[in-house]
Protein backbone atom coordinates (compact mmCIF):
# COMPACT_ATOMS: atom_id res chain seq x y z
CA UNK A 1 0.00 0.00 0.00
CA UNK A 2 1.51 3.33 -1.46
CA UNK A 3 2.26 5.63 1.64
CA UNK A 4 0.17 9.04 1.94
CA UNK A 5 2.11 12.12 1.04
CA UNK A 6 2.59 14.00 4.13
CA UNK A 7 0.15 17.37 4.47
CA UNK A 8 2.07 20.55 3.50
CA UNK A 9 1.83 24.70 3.27
CA UNK A 10 3.97 25.90 0.77
CA UNK A 11 3.96 29.38 -1.06
CA UNK A 12 3.18 29.35 -4.85
CA UNK A 13 6.25 30.79 -6.42
CA UNK A 14 4.13 32.18 -9.23
CA UNK A 15 1.85 34.02 -7.31
CA UNK A 16 3.40 35.18 -3.92
CA UNK A 17 0.42 35.75 -1.90
CA UNK A 18 -1.19 32.13 -2.66
CA UNK A 19 -0.67 29.53 -0.24
CA UNK A 20 -0.89 26.11 -1.52
CA UNK A 21 -1.63 22.88 0.33
CA UNK A 22 -0.42 19.97 -1.14
CA UNK A 23 -0.42 16.55 -0.37
CA UNK A 24 -2.87 13.91 2.45
CA UNK A 25 -5.59 15.91 4.65
CA UNK A 26 -7.08 12.72 6.15
CA UNK A 27 -6.68 11.48 9.82
CA UNK A 28 -4.49 8.87 8.98
CA UNK A 29 -1.81 11.21 7.26
CA UNK A 30 -2.33 13.92 10.21
CA UNK A 31 -2.22 11.71 13.09
CA UNK A 32 1.72 11.31 12.34
CA UNK A 33 4.08 12.65 14.79
CA UNK A 34 5.00 16.36 14.92
CA UNK A 35 2.51 17.01 11.66
CA UNK A 36 0.12 19.48 12.86
CA UNK A 37 3.62 20.98 14.91
CA UNK A 38 5.22 21.05 11.31
CA UNK A 39 1.63 22.71 9.46
CA UNK A 40 2.02 25.42 12.43
CA UNK A 41 5.53 26.29 11.96
CA UNK A 42 5.08 26.59 8.04
CA UNK A 43 2.02 28.89 9.06
CA UNK A 44 3.95 31.19 11.51
CA UNK A 45 6.71 31.84 8.87
CA UNK A 46 4.64 32.90 5.90
CA UNK A 47 4.16 36.70 6.03
CA UNK A 48 0.88 38.27 6.10
CA UNK A 49 -1.05 34.51 6.19
CA UNK A 50 -4.22 36.08 7.50
CA UNK A 51 -5.10 38.01 4.27
CA UNK A 52 -3.29 35.33 2.20
CA UNK A 53 -4.93 33.89 -0.95
CA UNK A 54 -5.50 29.92 -0.43
CA UNK A 55 -5.35 27.11 -3.26
CA UNK A 56 -7.04 23.73 -2.55
CA UNK A 57 -6.53 21.88 -5.64
CA UNK A 58 -3.39 20.13 -5.35
CA UNK A 59 -4.81 18.01 -2.31
CA UNK A 60 -5.06 14.31 -2.90
CA UNK A 61 -7.66 13.22 -0.49
CA UNK A 62 -9.59 15.72 2.13
CA UNK A 63 -11.56 14.23 5.21
CA UNK A 64 -13.59 15.72 8.28
CA UNK A 65 -10.31 16.17 10.06
CA UNK A 66 -8.32 17.73 7.70
CA UNK A 67 -10.85 20.40 6.77
CA UNK A 68 -11.58 21.13 10.42
CA UNK A 69 -7.84 22.30 10.90
CA UNK A 70 -7.73 24.42 7.60
CA UNK A 71 -11.04 25.92 8.97
CA UNK A 72 -10.17 26.83 12.48
CA UNK A 73 -6.54 28.36 10.69
CA UNK A 74 -9.04 30.32 8.96
CA UNK A 75 -10.62 31.63 12.08
CA UNK A 76 -13.69 29.81 11.33
CA UNK A 77 -14.20 31.87 7.85
CA UNK A 78 -13.75 31.07 4.66
CA UNK A 79 -10.86 33.56 3.26
CA UNK A 80 -12.18 36.10 0.58
CA UNK A 81 -10.50 34.27 -2.14
CA UNK A 82 -10.30 30.59 -2.08
CA UNK A 83 -9.75 27.41 -4.89
CA UNK A 84 -11.48 24.37 -4.22
CA UNK A 85 -10.57 20.52 -6.06
CA UNK A 86 -13.36 18.51 -6.54
CA UNK A 87 -15.71 17.46 -4.31
CA UNK A 88 -13.83 19.83 -0.99
CA UNK A 89 -17.10 22.53 -1.49
CA UNK A 90 -19.23 19.64 0.53
CA UNK A 91 -16.89 19.82 3.55
CA UNK A 92 -16.13 23.62 3.86
CA UNK A 93 -19.96 23.79 3.32
CA UNK A 94 -21.21 21.62 6.19
CA UNK A 95 -18.29 23.68 8.81
CA UNK A 96 -20.07 27.15 7.70
CA UNK A 97 -23.38 25.81 8.43
CA UNK A 98 -22.40 24.45 11.50
CA UNK A 99 -20.99 28.00 12.75
CA UNK A 100 -24.18 29.18 12.47
CA UNK A 101 -25.76 26.83 14.79
CA UNK A 102 -25.77 29.16 18.46
CA UNK A 103 -27.09 26.95 21.39
CA UNK A 104 -29.29 28.61 23.68
CA UNK A 105 -28.44 30.60 26.58
CA UNK A 106 -28.62 28.83 29.85
CA UNK A 107 -31.32 31.00 32.24
CA UNK A 108 -30.56 33.42 34.24
CA UNK A 109 -30.63 32.72 38.30
CA UNK A 110 -33.24 34.85 39.60
CA UNK A 111 -34.19 35.31 43.09
CA UNK A 112 -37.45 35.16 44.16
CA UNK A 113 -39.69 38.27 43.30
CA UNK A 114 -42.11 40.11 45.26
CA UNK A 115 -44.94 38.36 42.98
CA UNK A 116 -43.53 35.13 43.35
CA UNK A 117 -43.04 35.26 47.06
CA UNK A 118 -46.64 36.68 47.14
CA UNK A 119 -47.75 33.40 45.31
CA UNK A 120 -46.53 31.17 47.46
CA UNK A 121 -47.96 32.50 50.55
CA UNK A 122 -51.19 32.95 48.77
CA UNK A 123 -51.11 29.37 48.38
CA UNK A 124 -50.02 28.69 52.19
CA UNK A 125 -52.76 29.99 53.49
CA UNK A 126 -55.07 28.10 50.72
CA UNK A 127 -53.78 25.44 52.54
CA UNK A 128 -54.31 26.78 56.10
CA UNK A 129 -57.76 27.54 55.25
CA UNK A 130 -58.89 24.49 53.50
CA UNK A 131 -57.06 22.59 56.52
CA UNK A 132 -59.51 24.52 58.83
CA UNK A 133 -62.52 23.58 57.03
CA UNK A 134 -61.35 20.10 57.06
CA UNK A 135 -61.30 20.22 60.60
CA UNK A 136 -64.86 21.94 60.56
CA UNK A 137 -66.54 19.54 58.53
CA UNK A 138 -64.89 16.31 60.98
CA UNK A 139 -66.29 18.04 64.28
CA UNK A 140 -69.74 18.43 62.55
CA UNK A 141 -69.43 14.41 61.42
CA UNK A 142 -68.16 13.65 64.39
CA UNK A 143 -70.90 15.32 66.72
CA UNK A 144 -73.10 13.31 64.21
CA UNK A 145 -71.98 10.49 64.86
CA UNK A 146 -71.97 10.93 68.74
CA UNK A 147 -75.79 11.53 68.29
CA UNK A 148 -76.51 8.42 66.37
CA UNK A 149 -73.62 5.63 66.64
CA UNK A 150 -75.73 3.13 65.64
CA UNK A 151 -75.12 4.55 62.13
CA UNK A 152 -72.07 5.56 62.09
CA UNK A 153 -69.59 4.10 59.98
CA UNK A 154 -68.34 1.03 61.96
CA UNK A 155 -66.80 -1.13 58.70
CA UNK A 156 -64.95 1.50 57.45
CA UNK A 157 -63.77 2.02 61.20
CA UNK A 158 -62.44 -1.42 61.94
CA UNK A 159 -61.38 -1.60 57.90
CA UNK A 160 -58.83 1.66 58.53
CA UNK A 161 -57.80 -0.01 62.66
CA UNK A 162 -57.03 -2.96 60.89
CA UNK A 163 -54.89 -1.77 58.21
CA UNK A 164 -53.27 1.29 59.59
CA UNK A 165 -53.18 -0.08 63.23
CA UNK A 166 -52.51 -3.81 62.79
CA UNK A 167 -50.43 -4.23 59.70
CA UNK A 168 -47.87 -1.98 61.21
CA UNK A 169 -47.14 -3.98 64.07
CA UNK A 170 -43.97 -5.54 61.98
CA UNK A 171 -42.22 -2.48 61.08
CA UNK A 172 -42.90 -0.47 64.34
CA UNK A 173 -41.64 -3.88 66.44
CA UNK A 174 -38.42 -3.87 64.16
CA UNK A 175 -37.41 -0.10 64.09
CA UNK A 176 -38.15 0.49 67.84
CA UNK A 177 -36.36 -2.56 69.04
CA UNK A 178 -33.02 -1.60 67.24
CA UNK A 179 -33.38 2.08 68.18
CA UNK A 180 -33.40 1.11 71.70
CA UNK A 181 -30.16 -1.06 70.64
CA UNK A 182 -28.86 2.05 69.59
CA UNK A 183 -29.43 4.43 71.91
CA UNK A 184 -29.20 2.25 75.07
CA UNK A 185 -25.66 1.15 73.32
CA UNK A 186 -24.51 4.83 73.03
CA UNK A 187 -25.71 5.90 76.77
CA UNK A 188 -24.01 3.06 78.33
CA UNK A 189 -20.59 3.81 76.97
CA UNK A 190 -21.16 7.44 78.23
CA UNK A 191 -22.60 6.08 81.74
CA UNK A 192 -20.28 3.65 82.06
CA UNK A 193 -16.86 6.27 81.72
CA UNK A 194 -18.59 8.43 84.70
CA UNK A 195 -19.86 5.46 86.84
CA UNK A 196 -23.66 5.67 86.48
CA UNK A 197 -24.45 2.78 84.89
CA UNK A 198 -27.37 2.59 87.00
CA UNK A 199 -29.14 5.59 85.17
CA UNK A 200 -29.28 3.42 81.96
CA UNK A 201 -32.74 2.56 82.57
CA UNK A 202 -33.77 6.72 83.64
CA UNK A 203 -32.23 7.44 80.52
CA UNK A 204 -34.11 5.35 78.15
CA UNK A 205 -37.56 5.07 80.15
CA UNK A 206 -37.68 8.68 79.70
CA UNK A 207 -36.04 9.53 76.86
CA UNK A 208 -38.13 6.51 74.82
CA UNK A 209 -41.67 6.73 76.97
CA UNK A 210 -42.15 10.52 76.57
CA UNK A 211 -40.81 11.42 73.34
CA UNK A 212 -39.14 9.11 71.35
CA UNK A 213 -41.88 6.15 71.26
CA UNK A 214 -44.95 8.60 70.16
CA UNK A 215 -42.74 10.32 67.93
CA UNK A 216 -40.97 7.08 65.98
CA UNK A 217 -44.56 5.67 65.86
CA UNK A 218 -45.63 8.39 64.33
CA UNK A 219 -43.11 9.18 61.56
CA UNK A 220 -43.40 5.80 60.61
CA UNK A 221 -47.15 5.84 60.60
CA UNK A 222 -47.19 9.24 58.38
CA UNK A 223 -45.37 7.14 55.82
CA UNK A 224 -47.04 4.44 55.99
CA UNK A 225 -50.53 4.85 56.40
CA UNK A 226 -50.61 8.51 55.63
CA UNK A 227 -49.32 7.56 52.33
CA UNK A 228 -51.40 5.32 52.07
CA UNK A 229 -54.56 7.19 52.50
CA UNK A 230 -53.43 10.28 50.12
CA UNK A 231 -52.81 7.96 47.42
CA UNK A 232 -56.56 5.73 48.10
CA UNK A 233 -58.31 9.38 47.86
CA UNK A 234 -56.36 10.24 45.36
CA UNK A 235 -57.19 7.24 42.80
CA UNK A 236 -60.62 7.84 43.91
CA UNK A 237 -60.52 11.41 42.42
CA UNK A 238 -58.32 9.98 39.08
CA UNK A 239 -61.40 6.68 39.00
CA UNK A 240 -64.27 9.39 39.60
CA UNK A 241 -65.51 7.44 42.74
CA UNK A 242 -65.72 10.67 44.73
CA UNK A 243 -67.88 12.56 42.05
CA UNK A 244 -70.25 9.12 41.80
CA UNK A 245 -70.34 8.90 46.14
CA UNK A 246 -71.28 12.79 45.80
CA UNK A 247 -74.23 11.89 43.09
CA UNK A 248 -75.20 8.92 45.40
CA UNK A 249 -76.02 11.36 48.46
CA UNK A 250 -72.74 10.05 50.34
CA UNK A 251 -70.74 12.63 51.86
CA UNK A 252 -67.43 12.83 51.45
CA UNK A 253 -66.46 13.43 55.30
CA UNK A 254 -69.26 11.27 57.31
CA UNK A 255 -67.68 7.95 54.97
CA UNK A 256 -63.95 9.23 54.40
CA UNK A 257 -62.24 11.41 56.25
CA UNK A 258 -64.20 10.41 60.09
CA UNK A 259 -63.54 6.65 59.97
CA UNK A 260 -59.27 7.17 58.94
CA UNK A 261 -59.39 10.11 61.74
CA UNK A 262 -61.31 7.74 64.33
CA UNK A 263 -59.30 4.95 63.37
CA UNK A 264 -55.82 6.49 63.76
CA UNK A 265 -56.98 8.14 66.73
CA UNK A 266 -57.33 4.59 67.75
CA UNK A 267 -54.34 2.50 66.52
CA UNK A 268 -51.71 5.24 67.19
CA UNK A 269 -51.92 4.91 71.23
CA UNK A 270 -51.49 1.06 70.84
CA UNK A 271 -49.38 1.40 68.23
CA UNK A 272 -47.67 4.01 70.99
CA UNK A 273 -47.55 1.83 73.31
CA UNK A 274 -46.36 -1.73 71.45
CA UNK A 275 -42.97 1.03 69.90
CA UNK A 276 -42.25 1.75 73.70
CA UNK A 277 -42.11 -2.04 74.85
CA UNK A 278 -39.91 -2.83 71.78
CA UNK A 279 -37.55 -0.06 72.10
CA UNK A 280 -37.16 -1.06 76.13
CA UNK A 281 -36.88 -4.55 75.37
CA UNK A 282 -34.14 -3.58 72.78
CA UNK A 283 -32.81 -1.38 75.14
CA UNK A 284 -32.60 -4.55 77.96
CA UNK A 285 -31.00 -6.61 75.39
CA UNK A 286 -28.21 -3.74 75.10
CA UNK A 287 -27.43 -2.76 78.80
CA UNK A 288 -27.59 -6.68 79.43
CA UNK A 289 -24.62 -7.08 76.69
CA UNK A 290 -22.85 -3.87 77.44
CA UNK A 291 -23.03 -3.07 81.41
CA UNK A 292 -23.78 -6.64 82.73
CA UNK A 293 -27.47 -5.08 83.73
CA UNK A 294 -30.09 -7.90 84.49
CA UNK A 295 -33.39 -7.35 82.59
CA UNK A 296 -35.22 -8.16 86.67
CA UNK A 297 -33.51 -5.39 87.23
CA UNK A 298 -34.42 -3.04 84.36
CA UNK A 299 -37.98 -4.15 84.83
CA UNK A 300 -37.84 -3.58 88.79
CA UNK A 301 -36.15 0.37 88.34
CA UNK A 302 -38.18 1.55 85.80
CA UNK A 303 -41.39 2.17 87.09
CA UNK A 304 -39.18 4.48 89.85
CA UNK A 305 -37.73 5.96 87.03
CA UNK A 306 -40.07 7.32 84.69
CA UNK A 307 -43.33 8.80 86.58
CA UNK A 308 -46.84 7.53 85.56
CA UNK A 309 -47.56 11.16 83.74
CA UNK A 310 -44.71 10.43 81.01
CA UNK A 311 -47.30 7.16 79.92
CA UNK A 312 -49.73 9.40 79.52
CA UNK A 313 -48.11 12.38 78.09
CA UNK A 314 -46.93 9.35 75.58
CA UNK A 315 -50.59 8.17 75.30
CA UNK A 316 -51.72 11.49 74.68
CA UNK A 317 -49.38 12.42 71.67
CA UNK A 318 -50.13 8.96 70.08
CA UNK A 319 -53.75 10.40 70.05
CA UNK A 320 -53.33 13.72 68.60
CA UNK A 321 -50.62 12.43 66.44
CA UNK A 322 -52.56 10.39 64.88
CA UNK A 323 -55.52 12.25 63.98
CA UNK A 324 -53.02 15.44 62.52
CA UNK A 325 -52.03 12.36 60.12
CA UNK A 326 -54.87 11.28 59.31
CA UNK A 327 -56.64 15.04 58.74
CA UNK A 328 -53.32 15.73 56.63
CA UNK A 329 -53.14 12.57 54.54
CA UNK A 330 -56.94 13.50 53.45
CA UNK A 331 -56.64 17.01 53.12
CA UNK A 332 -53.72 16.39 50.43
CA UNK A 333 -55.56 13.30 49.00
CA UNK A 334 -58.83 15.60 48.26
CA UNK A 335 -56.94 18.35 46.97
CA UNK A 336 -55.20 15.91 44.27
CA UNK A 337 -56.49 15.95 40.17
CA UNK A 338 -57.47 13.38 37.65
CA UNK A 339 -54.13 12.67 36.47
CA UNK A 340 -50.95 10.42 37.67
CA UNK A 341 -48.47 13.58 38.03
CA UNK A 342 -50.75 15.13 40.54
CA UNK A 343 -51.12 11.89 42.19
CA UNK A 344 -47.75 11.68 43.07
CA UNK A 345 -46.87 15.01 44.14
CA UNK A 346 -49.85 15.25 46.51
CA UNK A 347 -48.67 11.59 48.39
CA UNK A 348 -45.23 13.15 48.46
CA UNK A 349 -46.51 16.62 49.64
CA UNK A 350 -49.04 14.59 52.15
CA UNK A 351 -46.04 12.43 53.89
CA UNK A 352 -43.71 15.31 54.05
CA UNK A 353 -46.16 17.68 55.94
CA UNK A 354 -47.46 15.36 57.69
CA UNK A 355 -43.97 14.67 59.74
CA UNK A 356 -43.46 17.86 59.82
CA UNK A 357 -46.77 18.71 61.62
CA UNK A 358 -45.86 15.68 64.07
CA UNK A 359 -42.74 17.62 65.07
CA UNK A 360 -44.25 20.68 65.54
CA UNK A 361 -46.81 19.32 67.64
CA UNK A 362 -44.63 17.63 69.54
CA UNK A 363 -42.91 20.93 70.22
CA UNK A 364 -46.24 22.32 71.48
CA UNK A 365 -46.26 18.95 73.88
CA UNK A 366 -42.15 19.96 75.35
CA UNK A 367 -43.76 23.40 75.76
CA UNK A 368 -47.08 22.71 77.45
CA UNK A 369 -45.72 19.72 79.75
CA UNK A 370 -42.75 20.98 80.30
CA UNK A 371 -42.48 21.10 84.49
CA UNK A 372 -45.30 17.47 83.89
CA UNK A 373 -43.51 14.28 84.85
CA UNK A 374 -40.14 15.11 86.39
Amino acid sequence: MQKPVAPALTIDPARPSTLCATGTWQVHALSGAGVFGQLDASLGGIRDADRAEWDLTQVTALDHIGAQWLWNTWGKVRPAKLVLGDGQEEFFQRLQDAGTLTLPEPPAVRWMTIAALGARMQGLSEHLWSFVGLIGQFVLDMRRFLADPRRGPWKEISSNIYHIGFQALGITALVGFLIGVVLSYLSAQQLHSFGGDIYLVNILGMSIIRELGPLLAAILVAGRSGSSITAQLGVMRVNEELDAMLVMGLPHGFRLILPKVLALAIAMPLLVIWTDTMALLGGMVAAKLELGLSPRYFIHKLPDAVPLANYWIGIGKGVVFGSLIALVACHFGFRIKANTESLGAGTTSSVVSAITVVILADAVFAIVFNGVGF
